[in-house]
């Protein structure tokens, strides 16, 4: 048995040469890629960027991606400190980031097409000095990548000129005048421009939570699919959108409900072609208005008030059928532990009134006109029929097709990276700080192994759609909402108690432990070691529950182990947090946070010249550089290095 296996192993590695041979036909192929691939291995690694908890807030998004959180601004004043004042220096950086709107405003700005050919030669010069300067850790191949494809062969040119000799200085002079009179330089200084925002950040981490809340999630979705390096870690929100699309009637009840909660249903409807009407027929024949479920709407808002009472039916008769749904699940699901969430059962409907645990509570602002008091999770055959359409209408969504498709291909719940762990919630923990276990069809799981069962019955629901209140389904929302997930974090979820129940010491939810054992260096270590990661080199990199850095709370914790970067990128979050949002670099000299203001416009950018970030703070500082030759994608090149070697020694040495 052993010979046979290993015979076929050895014809299956030569049949995997011999294919590659046909790509590296000859001995100095192969030696020539072996020489690069080690080349590059001792390059400094690139700058990761890590940003957490988007919720829909696309323009604030935009704005740290373009500027690198800083980066960007940095690499022109190392270079130009000492040419350009700041109020230029800040100039120049926002022709980086909105070079077309700054460019037009530019042009208005000169008087004579003689000033204007001026400007367009400094600032020429100025793009091509700082993409050179961006890109001094890149290879050649790499940095003709991220170039404008259109310009290549000019702007290689004009990068690798010298000043030493000036046999070609007529020559480059000649290029950029020629830029200038045939109308290229607009395209060229804007495809600098966004050459230089790729070369300051190599990859990008988006650490959960991309949906709800905001108003743009689509946007986020179509800028990280176009995004040159990308991986995303799931958070609760996410995992709710992709239950919705595998099936999930719960989830798809939950992302209408917070959409009609936030004002913003036209994710919905106008975005991905979901149609409502429906759900609002069935709404305003059975609901009123209803001040407890009125949506958020800010003061600039400006939403028609016979708008904000359907929304406000909507919002009703999609709680309701949410409930019923989940009522139904912890019936058939008794190993989630959450029959104590069985309140439509506890409810006195004589009396509306609630017993939960040993107190009774008056319950106030009820819609349960179509709740069946004998049966109180049974959903209506209106319901049933609105649900349905609305299942099929999402599973056809093109668009959201494409966004689910793409969430689940670059995503998983966490990822090991560089020797840091990405998680977006929590490795549930009990008070001793132990790994929490959970039964799941008579086998235990706990951290690491709890982790990649939950991923599991996610990916299964995701391939298998037409397979509704299925365990994979249920455990998606069991990801949602459950105890032991470790994307909700919390013992409960107290969405009934905030519709219905005054009281608001029912409305809290407790954490689990991690949330403050998180602080312990010790438990940090632990969790990194169960994930085989290097406890004294690596970090937990955290979303989910924002910092409050205005009352003094430290994303930084356990002595520089863990970090949170939940900050506040949702307006809804920022005056609790007193800030809008954490973002994390990590080149090859260490790690630093960086913690942003509030944004208010694009416009102001562009008017103002100023930028949103506040303060940069070490995380970790690298004793010594890092180099490609310690990340994940040094790993798969040493691999191929390996495997180059193996097609050398087979094909060419013997």
């Amino acid at each position: 048995m052993a010979r046979n296996f290993e015979r076929g192993y050895i014809i299956l590695n030569t049949k995997y040469l011999d294919l590659l041979a046909q790509k590296y036909d000859s001995e100095e192929k192969v030696a020539n890629e072996i020489i690069n691939l080690k080349a590059i291995l001792n390059l400094p690694k690139g700058t990761e960027h890590f940003v957490s908890d988007l919720h829909g807030e696309y323009q604030a998004f935009q704005h740290v991606l373009r500027n690198g959180s800083g980066r960007v601004k940095e690499k022109i004043t190392d270079l130009f400190s000492d040419e350009l004042s700041e109020k230029e220096i800040n100039e120049f950086a926002t022709m980086v980031y909105y070079p077309e709107e700054k460019i037009k405003l530019m042009k208005n700005a000169f008087d004579n097409k003689s000033d204007l050919n001026q400007w367009y030669t400094r600032t020429i010069e100025r793009m091509i000095k700082l993409v050179s300067y961006a890109s001094s850790k890149y290879t050649r191949s790499k940095l003709r990548k991220a170039l404008p494809e259109q310009f290549v062969y000019i702007i290689e040119e004009l990068l690798y000129k010298t000043d030493d000799f000036i046999n070609k200085e007529s020559y480059y002079t000649k290029i950029v005048q020629q830029i200038n009179s045939l109308g290229q330089a607009d395209k060229l200084i804007t495809g600098l421009a966004y050459t230089t925002q790729r070369l300051v950040v190599d990859h990008l981490h988006v650490v959960g939570d991309i949906y709800d809340r905001g108003p743009d999630p689509d946007k986020i979705m179509d800028t990280l699919i176009n995004y040159h390096s990308v991986d995303i870690q799931w958070g609760n929100h996410d995992v709710l959108w992709i239950g919705a699309f595998s099936g999930s009637k719960v989830c798809l009840a939950n992302i209408i409900r917070i959409c009609a909660r936030y004002n913003n249903l036209e994710i919905i409807e106008d975005v991905y072609g979901i149609n409502l009407r429906p759900l609002l027929n069935l709404a305003e024949k059975y609901y009123e208005d209803n001040p407890a479920f009125r949506p958020k709407v800010s003061a600039d808002d400006n939403t028609p008030p016979h708008e904000i009472e359907q929304i406000t039916k909507i919002h009703q008769a999609i709680a309701m059928i949410q409930f019923k749904l989940e009522s139904s699940i912890i019936k058939r699901r008794p190993y989630f532990n959450m029959s104590e969430r069985l309140l439509l059962d506890k409810v006195d409907y004589e009396q509306s009134e609630i017993v939960i645990g040993d107190e009774k509570h008056l319950l106030e602002h009820t819609c349960f006109t179509t709740i069946d008091r004998d049966r109180p999770d049974l959903l209506l055959e209106e319901e049933e029929r609105v649900l349905d359409k609305l299942l099929f209408s999402i599973r056809h969504s093109e668009k959201l097709s494409r966004h689910m498709n793409f969430l689940m291909k670059k995503g998983s719940l966490y990822l090991k990276y560089n020797g840091n762990l990405l998680i977006h919630g929590c490795i549930p923990l009990d008070e001793q700080g132990n790994m929490e276990k959970m039964k799941i069809e008579n086998r235990t799981y706990a951290g690491r192994e709890l982790l990649d069962i939950f991923e599991h019955y996610l990916r299964h629901a995701f391939a298998h759609p037409e397979e509704s209140d299925d365990l994979a389904t249920d455990m998606v929302w069991y990801l949602w909402t459950g105890e032991y997930s470790s994307l909700f974090g919390k013992r409960e979820m107290t969405t009934f108690e905030r519709y219905f129940i005054k009281d608001k010491e029912t409305h809290r939810e407790r954490k689990n432990p991690y949330y403050y054992l998180r602080e312990n260096e010790e438990t940090c270590r632990k969790i990194l070691n169960e994930f085989d990661l290097n406890p004294d080199h690596g970090h937990i990199i955290n979303g989910h529950t924002p910092i409050k850095e205005i009352e003094g709370e430290n994303p930084i914790k356990a002595n520089g182990k863990m970090v949170v970067i939940d900050g506040g990128f949702s307006k809804a979050y920022q005056s609790k947090t007193g800030i809008a949002g954490y973002t994390l670099l990590y080149n090859s000299y260490g790690m630093q946070l960086v913690a942003h203001k509030h944004f208010n416009s694009k416009e102001e950018v562009l008017r103002d010249g100023t930028d949103v970030l506040s303060v940069k703070r070490l995380v970790d500082e690298e004793l010594e550089r890092k180099k490609v030759m310690e990340t994940n994608v040094g790993e798969k090149l040493l691999e191929e290095v390996y495997i180059l070697n193996r097609l050398l020694e087979y094909r060419y040495m013997n």
